[in-house]
């Protein structure tokens, strides 16, 4: 008998027997190093969303922590947004979902927490913004808008344990605007949204009672920029709203009237703001950024003064066709742009008096990309740009660790460590 019928037989005696060998998960990745102490920089920066956090901990709080992610695709995905909410509401307490867009804003999306169901519902997706003209389409934070009309639904299903009682909506009010319905289990409510001036206004109800579905209908003529569900307890909320393919001046681009009456309603303890790869796939001219970025700093504080911020440093992203650069046969690499970026971010960061994540040294640097999409489980995707779904994980549980270290360290230099 040769080796591979020895073998053979081996394997027909342990699969006879019924023994199977257990599914054995690879290791994640070790956190990389970082230009940052733990991962960030200038996290005294961070001290308005640590004193809410402390005071939900503390009991003496009596609404959500609200945590807002701006952002590209990595936003929109919602799978490091979901790992970082799914991490602070186990210690914080859960407190809803948060803001979404006004509807399916494109194929395959799937936030976590809530499923969205349309039935003749149209909704618009602003144009990215080139770089010398200001997109057209009126819209906010989630950068879409809504025009749905009689006979249009959109429901909102929560998963187990997601249960809410708070509804919100952003949209236009007017003279000749209409209404929502938005119906429960146990009740009917409506938003009108008829307005003596023209305008964004928001409307929040707050509901009889918790519930895992509510449908919305619209009766007359209203456009919608946002929705939103939460709970009316204290917690944490964490809402992603990304764009795919977005750069920093998309986000310029927002309306500032409808951004403006968003944050003032939302009241975001945290803006998180998460661009840069798109960026430095384009090419950016490094003073140019800096002045668009301080820009976008200066007018989130105007119009959230009492939110904390923090950048999201432009993480790795690669390139096929270039020579010298990653991987076995060396063709690809970072755009050199990529690096300006992530150099200009933590600049202006650190002169505004804004939090920095290293995301780029965290994943693990130079070429990361590659070696994390040829990984035996991969955590990035072929392009290189793009997470897996277990690699969104993995970095958003990094990005949650790191906050929550910093979190840690703050309390423990008041003396109040756990």
């Amino acid at each position: 008998m040769n080796l591979g019928a020895v073998g053979a037989a081996v394997l027909m005696l342990v699969m006879q027997s019924g023994t199977e060998v257990p599914y054995a998960p690879m290791p994640a990745p070790a956190p990389g190093a970082s230009v940052c102490a733990e991962g960030i920089c200038g996290a005294e920066a961070l001290e308005g969303v640590f004193e809410a956090l402390r005071a939900t901990e503390a009991g003496t709080r009596d609404r959500p922590v609200h945590i807002l992610q701006i952002g590209d695709s990595h936003t929109a995905g919602d799978r490091i947004t979901g790992t970082l909410r799914a991490r602070l509401q186990a210690r914080f307490g859960e407190a809803g979902r948060g803001v979404l867009p006004p509807g399916i804003p494109y194929a395959g999306y799937g936030p976590m927490q809530v499923q969205v169901t349309t039935a003749d519902w149209p909704i618009s997706v602003a144009p990215l913004t080139g770089p010398d003209g200001a997109a057209t389409l009126g819209v906010g934070l989630s950068g879409a808008r809504s025009e749905a009309g009689e006979g249009a639904v959109l429901t909102l299903t929560a998963e187990p344990g997601a249960a809410f009682d708070t509804l919100g909506l952003c949209g236009d009010g007017g003279p000749q605007a209409g209404r929502i319905t938005a119906t429960t289990a146990d009740e009917t409510v409506e938003a009108e949204f008829r307005a003596t001036a023209a305008g964004p206004l928001c409307r929040t109800w707050r509901l009889a009672a918790r519930t895992d579905t509510v449908s919305l209908r619209p009766t007359g003529a209203v456009s919608l920029y946002d929705v939103w569900i939460e709970r009316s307890a204290p917690g944490v909320i964490v809402s992603n709203l990304g764009a795919v393919g977005a750069k920093l001046r998309d986000l310029a681009a927002r309306d500032q009237a409808i951004v403006g009456a968003e944050l003032e309603t939302w009241r975001p303890a945290l803006i998180i703001l998460a661009f840069g790869v798109n960026d430095g796939f384009e090419g950016v001219e490094a003073e140019a950024y800096a002045a668009l970025l301080r820009e976008q700093i200066e007018r989130l504080r105007r119009s959230a003064p009492g939110a904390s911020l923090l950048i999201l440093g432009a993480p790795d992203g690669l390139k096929s066709g270039a020579a010298g650069g990653c991987g076995a046969d060396g063709s690809r690499a970072a755009p050199a742009s990529l690096a300006v970026v992530r150099d200009v971010q933590r600049r202006v960061a650190s002169e505004t008096g804004v939090a920095f994540w290293d995301w780029y040294g965290r994943m693990g640097g130079d070429c990361s990309a590659e070696r994390l999409a040829t990984a035996p489980e991969p955590y990035m995707r072929p392009d290189r740009v793009h997470f897996t779904s277990p690699g969104a994980e993995w970095i958003g549980g990094i990005l949650s660790d790191d906050l929550l270290a910093a979190y840690d360290r703050w309390k423990a230099a008041k003396g109040e460590a756990d």
